[in-house]
Formats: structure tokens, C-alpha cells, sequence
């Protein structure tokens, strides 16, 4: 049974409703304020790793990790980049992603190539199976989360949804 199945939709939460629902807060307070953000961040927490694994769902069957996945999605979007720029953007170290990146050459999803302004340096590329792979696992997960979303949420939860991503974005890329 997935972990989502257990919600109520018929239940729908308001999300104006801020994370203390008994209203005991005190917004003008410091320390209510920081109360709430540590419980929001809590809240915040456990949706993410939900959200993984509902992706991880999705992804699975093709044989590679997310974080495998994750760099073929940034290839496709971006372009070659060197290990160090990759590992940077992955927020990793450079030696994680040198096993990733070699597990990925294995199974021919990218290849070495030359820098196109520093012959000293070699660029991470993806091959035509790396950048078909990198389509159908995103159209997998968003697929997935689109279900998601058409059968659990109202028109006007998506809608809120739609409008905090640029939020996450900003603290994911913090």
C-alpha cells in the first residue's frame, strides 16, 4: 500500500491553515515564530522523503539510483559539465560522483569527452542511450507525481501546490 493511500481525500487540508492548528502561536513572537518554523521544517522533512520514494517507485526497474538519474537529468538539461562542476550542482563531493559517473559509463549512459576550451580537461557527456534513458525516467516520475496530484488534490490545492514550488526551488538551491 503506498504511504499516500492512507490520506483522506475527502479530508482535504487547507493550506492556510498554518502548521498550529490550535492557534497557540503567537505570530509577532520570536520564539513562536521559531517554534513554528522548526515544526514546519519537521513537517516539511518527512513530505520529502515521501515524495522520494514515491519517485524512487517510479524510477525503479531502470537499474539505476536516483542520484544516477539525477545526473543524467542535469546532463540533458545542462549540457556536458566537468566532474567538478557536476558535483558541485549535486551538492556532492567530486570522489561520490566519480563512482556514479563510472557506474554510468559502464552501463554506456555517458562518456569522457574533451573540454571545448580546455584540452587539459575532460567533460561528462551523455550518449543517446544516457539522454533516452534521462527522457523516459522524467516522464516516469512525472508522470507519477502528476497521478498523484490529479487523484488526491483539488483543483484549488493544485493550484497551491503549482505556486510553492518556486519556494522549494529557492530553498533547495539555498
Amino acid at each position: 500500500m503506498d504511504v499516500v493511500d492512507v490520506v483522506d481525500a475527502t479530508d482535504p487540508v487547507d493550506p492556510t491553515v498554518p502548521v498550529d492548528p490550535a492557534g497557540s502561536l503567537d505570530p509577532a513572537d520570536p520564539d513562536d515564530t521559531a517554534r513554528r518554523l522548526r515544526d514546519t521544517a519537521e513537517e516539511l522533512q518527512l513530505v520529502v522523503s515521501l515524495m522520494v520514494r514515491h519517485l524512487r517507485t517510479a524510477s525503479a526497474g531502470s537499474g539505476l539510483t536516483l542520484g544516477q538519474v539525477s545526473v543524467l537529468r542535469r546532463l540533458d538539461r545542462e549540457g556536458p559539465r566537468t566532474i567538478t562542476e557536476l558535483a558541485r550542482a549535486e551538492r556532492i563531493r567530486p570522489q561520490s560522483l566519480n563512482s556514479t559517473v563510472a557506474a554510468l559509463r559502464a552501463g554506456g549512459h555517458v562518456e569522457r569527452a574533451a573540454h571545448p576550451t580546455d584540452g587539459r580537461r575532460k567533460v561528462i557527456a551523455l550518449t543517446d542511450r544516457g539522454r533516452r534513458v534521462a527522457a523516459e525516467r522524467q516522464e516516469a516520475g512525472r508522470g507519477r507525481l502528476a497521478d498523484l496530484m490529479a487523484r488526491r488534490l483539488a483543483p484549488a490545492e493544485q493550484q497551491t501546490v503549482a505556486e510553492a514550488v518556486p519556494l522549494l526551488r529557492r530553498l533547495a538551491e539555498a
